[in-house]
């Protein structure tokens, strides 16, 4: 499974710190444990069941946002210095496990996907926040998956949580939005 996750996740080699990034992986290990899905579904799966028809996978979806918010961050950074710090570990580390609850939150329907039980009950915000809990990821991390979503906004959001919260909707919502 490791080299499984490596292919589906090139951008875990942007996390400098080795320890973090093994606790990212084998989130996503433990999620896939406890999943009907596979990493081929998430090539093909729709990144969301609240868009009719969405025919962009959950991988592009979240590739584009780990690549949306690190390169956000690293403008940031360029721009303000030392005026607003930036953790890009926290940054790439959150966004790659920002959806990892979706594995819980899915289940497969034939060729489609639909809520699973566990999904009707439970956002994937709650459900990757606890996967990544038990594999030890630092509560900065734990913060970012809990706030990325609608589940966050009664929280004040940490400088890398609203980089991440802005990097889904900006490629989200544009797709909710799409007239058909």
């Amino acid at each position: 499974m490791e080299k499984e996750i490596k292919v589906l996740w090139p951008e875990l080699d942007w996390i400098e710190n080795e320890d973090l990034r093994e606790k990212i992986a084998a989130t996503w290990e433990l999620a896939f444990n406890k999943s009907v899905l596979t990493p081929e579904d998430l090539q093909r799966i729709p990144f969301t069941l609240l868009v009719e028809d969405c025919k962009v996978s959950f991988m592009a979806h979240k590739r584009a946002v780990v690549h949306v918010a690190y390169e956000s961050a690293k403008i940031m950074q360029k721009f303000f210095g030392d005026e607003l710090p930036i953790n890009l570990d926290v940054v790439v580390a959150g966004a790659i496990l920002a959806d990892v609850g979706k594995l819980l939150e899915y289940e497969k329907d034939g060729d489609s996907i639909k809520f699973s039980k566990s999904g009707q009950l439970l956002r994937h915000a709650f459900t990757g926040v606890s996967l990544a809990q038990a594999c030890d990821v630092p509560d900065e991390v734990c913060h970012v998956i809990a706030v990325h979503s609608k589940e966050g906004d009664s929280f004040t959001r940490t400088t890398e949580g609203l980089i991440i919260h802005h990097a889904d909707f900006m490629t989200y919502l544009p797709f909710k939005n799409l007239k058909k």
